[in-house]
């Protein structure tokens, strides 16, 4: 089946009882139950909820996977991967990646007694110095955020396999209509749902994927058991949305390309991080596991004083400021104060990321519009 006919199809069957085709939102906490112990597969809806199951499949069927599993956010669904681990295990995570997974691995993980290696995975490689007896988990993200830094997924699921370890991909900034982590070997692929697959910035929502039927019981458990879950509402609209991600998608991708080439030709504009340019240091890898470069980017200016930065950051007119990404809006976004401002200024710095960074999410909008813009705002 091709990716369009998937992301309308998935995870949606007609309503046995009325012939809808859409999955009604089945708003409702309890399930009456026949007798005792007899019910019709459902008994409370923390645990249960048909809205929420069909959209389970459909994040299962678009990453190539057996099971799905929703979330009431992508740190919830972060969450439960690490409430996997133990006290005195460890994990390697990527240097390079959002800053809220970074802020709750370090507030609230280190404290349980997780330590966790942040290593650059631009180079696979570099994780097997860090791997021992205590180590359980590879987490990654690819394209990275904000720095769009690849990593090579199947060599580091060989790495992980070698060691028995479990690799977690952040697919979140390519979507499954990029990229499917499971086919190169990953163990578990984690989204924000809040981003590309609910697509239009009214949902917070998290998705967990994985084959692993053990793997799956797992995180179900702890899913049932700490309650984070979506409500039937905002579950309607991330089915809603995933039926519309292919169509969304080209466009990112298309309008993504043409601003990343029209930033690196203009005189005031610094280095411009996108992953499809073909001197990127991975481009090689983001051509062969992606099947386009999607609609995020990163800027810097040639001036990089923050009275330059923070003028062209209140001067857009069509792109907002605002935290998130991944709608049909294009936002502009200031890394080092929003989105990474749980990151350290020092760690921020050693890791390539300025404080003059200015983070883009390319919209659907005509791409013409979000030149001329850019360009009265840059000046």
């Amino acid at each position: 089946m091709k990716l369009g006919t998937k992301f309308i199809h998935a995870g949606v069957e007609p309503d046995p009882s009325t012939g809808a085709i859409m999955t009604p939102i089945f708003q409702t906490s309890t399930y009456v139950q026949e007798a005792p112990g007899k019910n019709k597969g459902y008994e409370y809806a923390r645990s249960q909820n048909p809205t929420r199951f069909a959209l389970e499949k459909a994040f299962a069927e678009i990453e190539n996977g057996k099971y799905g599993l929703a979330f009431s956010s992508g740190v919830a669904a972060t969450d439960a991967v690490m409430k996997l681990l133990q006290p005195g295990d460890e994990v390697i995570a990527a240097n390079d990646m959002y800053g809220g997974t970074y802020r709750l691995f370090t507030k609230v993980f280190e404290k349980f007694g997780i330590k966790f290696h942040y290593v650059n995975m631009q180079d696979a490689n570099n994780v097997k110095g860090y791997i021992n007896s205590n180590t359980k988990l590879i987490w990654t993200e690819t394209p990275t955020n904000p720095l769009m830094n690849i990593t090579d997924i199947e060599a580091l699921a060989v790495i992980a396999k070698q060691h028995k370890v479990w690799l977690c991909v952040d697919n979140t900034f390519a979507s499954p209509y990029l990229q499917n982590p499971l086919d190169l070997g990953a163990d578990i692929v984690m989204h924000s749902a809040t981003k590309y697959l609910g697509g239009h910035s009214d949902v917070i929502q998290g998705a967990l994927v994985m084959n692993d039927e053990s793997l799956r019981d797992q995180l179900y458990f702890i899913q049932k058991s700490t309650g984070a879950v979506p409500g039937p509402q905002d579950c309607f609209l991330v089915l809603r949305g995933i039926k519309t991600l292919h169509v969304r998608m080209q466009r990112h991708c298309e309008n993504g390309e043409k601003i990343a080439h029209y930033l690196r030709s203009h005189p005031k504009v610094g280095k411009v991080y996108w992953c499809g340019f073909e001197d990127h240091p991975n481009y090689e890898i983001a051509k062969r596991q992606m099947r386009g470069f999607g609609g995020m980017l990163s800027f810097t200016l040639k001036d990089e004083s923050m009275e330059a930065t923070n003028k062209l950051l209140s001067s857009t007119k069509v792109f907002a400021l605002a935290e998130s990404l991944g709608g049909v809006e294009s936002l502009i976004n200031h890394p080092a104060t929003m989105t990474h401002a749980s990151i350290p200024r020092e760690e921020r710095i050693k890791n390539g990321l300025s404080d003059s960074l200015i983070r883009l999410s390319i919209g659907i909008e005509d791409v013409e519009d979000l030149i001329e813009d850019l360009k009265q705002a840059i000046g």
